[in-house]
């Protein structure tokens, strides 16, 4: 029987330190057959030299800088497979990753499937490891996971086409929160969804910086941004339930906890959120002494003296700091 076309899309902005280990990762696939389109999105540095290179081989296009979302879109414009492989141009993914994932949507007659993921952490002196694994699980209502930020990597994701072509695209005026928009949008259209334990996809992490901390008021705007529109769309459909409701509140909690020492005024505003959509959230602390106080006084109550004491900690963590420092240069 005649194996079905996987599209393999791969956005690249000046990505010229990684973007050959990510098509290579596609080429020593051990599925066929497979096509790789490679969407430059305005590169400045020598990533185009680096898909001249590899000739016809692979599929590429070079745009005028419009976003990464842009150049997904454009790629599945030209993607002619069944299935549709997401991979950033600085991750890669292992050789019997998509052979495994095709095998599996097959047999299971699903829609997507994903597996588990492991960072790759790169260091400023030159040195990398890999991280350990970080095993995805099966969840139980996958939209409930998702709006509550469970989250597994682009890269460990393997979609049927017409999912994708039923989630509307990639939104692109996001500029971070996009694999998890783009996510529940396949799933809030029906999209049946399946785990498949493994490691086959590594996600890249430079030093310790992430996303939220390159950019946090980025971050905690489009992650505000994707969590209004699931909640309106929800709410159109008459889907949101008490389950979801929840999801949506921890949400709103977690990103006010991200906001609290960054712009108190929208970690307020978090807060509100997460209580008008579930009045009765709580917050689901590890530490036993938040559980009894929240027991005896309720969630706002006891997220007032949290913030107290975290932000009193901060203070005290500073000054030492500059105490430190400074005793250092008077040595």
């Amino acid at each position: 029987m005649t194996q079905r076309i996987v599209s393999v899309i791969i956005p690249c902005f000046n990505a010229e330190k990684w973007l050959a280990e990510a098509i290579d990762s596609c080429l020593k696939q051990t599925y066929s057959p497979i096509e790789i389109i490679v969407i430059d999105d305005g590169s400045t540095d020598n990533s185009l030299e680096i898909l001249r290179s590899y000739g016809d081989k692979i599929i590429w296009q070079s745009l005028p800088h419009q976003g990464g979302n842009y150049a997904r879109n454009r790629g599945f414009e030209l993607a002619k497979g069944e299935y549709i492989q997401y991979l950033d141009a600085d991750d890669y993914i292992l050789p019997e990753k998509i052979a495994r994932q095709v095998r599996f949507l097959e047999e299971t007659d699903a829609d997507v499937v994903y597996g588990d993921w492991r960072h790759q952490r790169h260091l400023p002196n030159g040195s990398k490891y890999l991280e350990n694994i970080e095993i995805s699980e099966a969840q139980t209502d996958i939209l409930a996971s998702l709006l509550a930020n469970w989250w597994v990597a682009l890269a460990a994701l393997l979609y049927k086409r017409s999912v994708v072509e039923n989630s509307g695209g990639w939104d692109e005026t996001l500029t971070a929160a996009q694999d998890r928009d783009f996510f529940i949008s396949v799933v809030m259209n029906k999209a049946k969804v399946v785990y498949q334990p493994g490691c086959y996809a590594i996600y890249r992490r430079y030093g310790f910086v992430t996303v939220s901390t390159s950019s946090k008021s980025r971050w905690l705007k489009n992650h505000y941004l994707v969590l209004g529109k699931v909640e309106k769309k929800l709410l159109q459909t008459n889907q949101l339930s008490m389950k979801y409701r929840h999801a949506l509140a921890k949400s709103y909690f977690e990103l006010a906890r991200e906001a609290l020492f960054f712009d108190y005024s929208q970690y307020l505003i978090f807060l509100e959120e997460a209580l008008m959509i579930f009045p009765d959230f709580q917050a689901n602390s590890k530490k036993a002494i938040y559980k009894i106080v929240q027991n005896i006084l309720g969630f706002r109550q006891t997220e007032r003296i949290a913030c107290c004491v975290l932000f009193m900690k901060k203070f005290v963590t500073s000054s030492f700091v500059d105490s430190k420092e400074k005793s250092g240069m008077t040595s």
